[in-house]
């Protein structure tokens, strides 16, 4: 690999991973009480690390005492996605109620398990079980979770050939679908979503795309919504898109690969070294302390994060994204002129029409989003029919708050599920 794809490899981690570390400037000193004594640890004679495979979603949440599922669901293009639900609250023991369903969508790089890091006091997956729902959690093609194929194998490099549009036009259509076919979502014929970043990508692009998706959705909640990306502040992104935002010699050899391989071993090193119990947990927790500062973000969960992120995905998801920064528009992919005649019919890929997403669109965003930029937001919202707007009071709410900041249940999960409430209780009467 040459120095140039090196360079880019390296500035992509530190754009995309951003969104967890963003909004938390690095300590100028750190107290020497703080600091774990690694040679202490590292000469240990017994200390030993024997590797064990990581929990996957549904063994983290019945940890919690939480009913868990992994469904197994396959998209029209062969995909197969892995897919967690907890069906039903054991607190409130409701699993003979029809319940109402609810999709939660991750963003890029990441998976399922960003949404309860936070742990069953505050996460929303958790608060949405214990009242009343039944929760479905998304893992998009290419993530820890969803690395399979019905014909293709990792290795083939057809398999990394998808953008976000493909995410959202087969994969986000395909979960809804199954959520309302299985036993709780009979009779059911739409559901709340609520996505985060690149989970919002797709949704614009799918019920923009498949209009009459829009009937499938009651609310939907959108966290740092990603369309227009014109005004975003990130300096990395900018400083790349001009190089990979458009179809060149650059674009052509980063794209369609998949985006840090994913290493079992390394992601097994990790949930071990990370464990609660084990004797390196302060390397970890260390780890996390240098990167998040400022009280921010809920310290003893973080380290949860490691054993399954970065989740992977496609480079053509990340270089669909530098060219919405270098357009200026929400549009589909750029296969350049050529393949884009024999795509769309014309020599520049066509707008998604978001004028057509008639569905309630709740978009919660904020001042120090770098990623989402108000501008941009406002400008998208002016385009949606159905829309209410939730600018966060605290200017210092960032991109990554909407899943990390300590009191994201007070600020953004208790006032999404008030609104899912008040939802269902309107139509209970009608």
């Amino acid at each position: 690999m040459c120095r140039f794809h090196i360079v880019v490899f390296a500035a992509f981690v530190g754009i995309f991973l951003r969104t967890f570390v963003q909004g938390a400037p690095f300590p100028n000193k750190l107290d020497p009480a703080e600091v774990p004594n690694f040679y202490e640890l590292l000469n240990n004679p017994e200390a030993h690390l024997s590797l064990t495979d990581g929990p996957d979603r549904a063994d983290r949440t019945a940890a919690h005492g939480y009913p868990s599922e992994h469904h197994h669901i396959i998209t029209e293009d062969g995909y197969i996605l892995g897919v967690f639900r907890i069906p039903y609250s054991h607190k409130l023991q409701n699993q003979n109620a029809k319940r109402p369903i609810v999709l939660l969508q991750h963003g890029l790089t990441s998976c399922s398990d960003a949404w309860i890091l936070q742990g069953p006091n505050d996460s929303l997956p958790y608060l949405l079980a214990d009242a009343g729902y039944d929760v479905w959690m998304g893992n998009a093609r290419g993530t820890s979770y969803s690395r399979n194929h019905t014909t293709l194998s990792t290795d083939h490099p057809l398999f990394w050939q998808f953008s976000w549009h493909e995410i959202a036009i087969y994969d986000i259509l395909a979960i809804i679908d199954y959520a309302l076919r299985t036993e709780n979502g009979e009779g059911q014929d739409a559901i709340h979503y609520v996505g985060h970043s690149q989970g919002t990508t797709v949704f614009f692009a799918l019920m923009s795309s498949i209009p009459a998706y829009n009937a499938k959705i009651k609310t939907a909640h959108l966290f740092a919504p990603v369309a227009i990306m014109k005004n975003l502040s990130s300096p990395l992104v900018r400083y790349l898109g001009p190089y990979l935002g458009h179809r060149n010699a650059y674009s052509i050899l980063f794209g369609s690969q998949e985006f840090l391989p994913y290493n079992e071993f390394v992601m097994a090193l990790f949930f071990n070294i990370c464990q609660p119990d084990v004797l390196y947990r302060p390397v970890c927790e260390s780890a996390m302390k240098t990167l998040y500062s400022g009280g921010r973000v809920n310290m003893t969960a973080m380290p949860e994060a490691m054993p399954t992120h970065p989740a992977g995905c496609s480079t053509d998801q990340m270089l669909h994204y530098l060219q919405e920064q270098q357009s200026g528009y929400f549009r589909q992919y750029d296969h350049g002129t050529k393949k884009n005649l024999q795509v769309y019919g014309s020599e520049e890929p066509p707008e998604y029409p978001v004028e057509l997403i008639s569905s309630l669109v709740h978009l919660w965003y904020a001042d120090s989003d770098d990623l989402a930029a108000v501008e941009d937001v406002e400008e998208i919202a002016n385009r949606l029919p159905n829309k209410v707007m939730h600018r966060m009071a605290d200017p210092e709410w960032n991109h990554g708050d909407f899943s990390l900041n300590r009191e994201v249940r007070k600020y953004v999960n208790e006032p999404v599920i008030s609104i899912m409430e008040e939802y269902e209780l309107k139509n209970s009467e009608t």
